[in-house]
């Protein structure tokens, strides 16, 4: 992470009330993350950041959190706390809340998740953060814009612009100097706004053939973040890792290398995240849903058809020329 190391909440005031604003604290053990949440208030709103150093989005997103944090006013009791996670290094807290991509962010009340962020839209999170615990302080720290207020035109001045009365603009648009689009009309010489016809729909069937041959492009196919000698994520790694001790020989292909499979992936398959695994053409999951950690740790026969020896991490991906590639 970017960000300078996280201390503890500040304490607050006894009358409540403060000039100290909240700080985020990072939490590295089970024990640490029970100490910090187990007598908090019903009311208090917990936004709980999940990380890992690896990833690039967390860079900016670990910045954006701790300057969100800074705009609530620390308070005893507390009204928000502000906790942060490596998702890896204390991966039984992240499987608790089933984390399956960073960052993510969980906010919770009264032990309830009630709203959860993935991704590093820093107004998104900022939303989510005020629907529960209403408005910070200063939000303009994130540099973010405060809500636009629109101010409806009455409908008497609409229905008269419509119909061509009132004032009249000149040929600049301005009506004493002040911009009027009211009455304006595209003439045969302006572009075009949009294009005659789109081949969205072709373009998109196009795509889920392409995709419905890659994923039978192996027995078994995973569809990761990098590749398996270096994987980008760390649900790739451990997959990968999985599949090794198994003896699996499988067909990969790196998703960052082709945005259009990636996102088409998600609507096709109908799973967002990714690592992804298929096996005969199916769908069986990523590493976080029981159809892949369970069925591997309790069914000894699962993905054994496919397995080219019984010794374990005699497993890897098939043969370059036999690899899936991106368009």
């Amino acid at each position: 992470m970017d960000s300078t190391p996280l201390d503890q909440q500040a304490p607050s005031a006894s009358n409540g009330t403060s000039n100290s604003t909240c700080t985020v604290t990072e939490i590295t053990t089970e024990a640490d993350f029970a100490q910090h949440t187990s007598s908090l208030p019903s009311e208090t709103l917990l936004i709980i950041y999940f990380h890992a150093p690896w990833a690039a989005p967390c860079k900016q997103m670990s910045t954006v959190f701790s300057t969100l944090a800074s705009t609530y006013p620390a308070t005893q009791p507390p009204s928000t706390v502000f906790l942060s996670i490596n998702a890896e290094e204390v991966a039984e807290i992240s499987e608790s809340y089933d984390v399956t991509q960073v960052p993510y962010v969980v906010l919770q009340k009264d032990r309830q998740t009630v709203d959860t962020v993935s991704g590093t839209d820093a107004a998104r999170l900022r939303a989510a953060v005020e629907r529960h615990v209403g408005k910070a302080g200063n939000p303009g720290k994130l540099g973010l814009p405060p809500p636009q207020q629109v101010t409806k035109q009455p409908e008497s001045v609409a229905t008269a612009a419509a119909a061509g009365v009132g004032p009249h603009t000149n040929g600049s648009g301005t009506t004493n100097g002040a911009k009027n689009l009211a009455q304006y009309a595209p003439g045969s010489g302006d572009p075009p706004t949009a294009p005659a016809y789109s081949s969205g729909e072709n373009n998109k069937a196009e795509l889920h053939a392409r995709l419905g041959e890659l994923v039978k492009a192996a027995p078994v196919m995973l569809f990761m973040k990098g590749t398996p000698s270096a994987p980008q994520c760390g649900f790739s790694r451990q997959t990968v890792s999985i599949l090794r001790e198994r003896g699996v020989r499988y067909g990969f292909f790196n998703i960052l290398a082709d945005d259009e499979v990636r996102q088409g992936l998600k609507e096709f398959a109908d799973w967002p995240t990714f690592p992804q695994l298929w096996v005969d053409g199916e769908l069986v999951g990523g590493l976080d849903i029981v159809s892949v950690k369970e069925e591997i740790e309790n069914d000894p026969d699962f993905l054994k058809q496919y397995a080219v020896s019984t010794e374990r991490n005699s497993g890897g991906p098939a043969a370059p020329e036999a690899q899936a590639q991106p368009a």
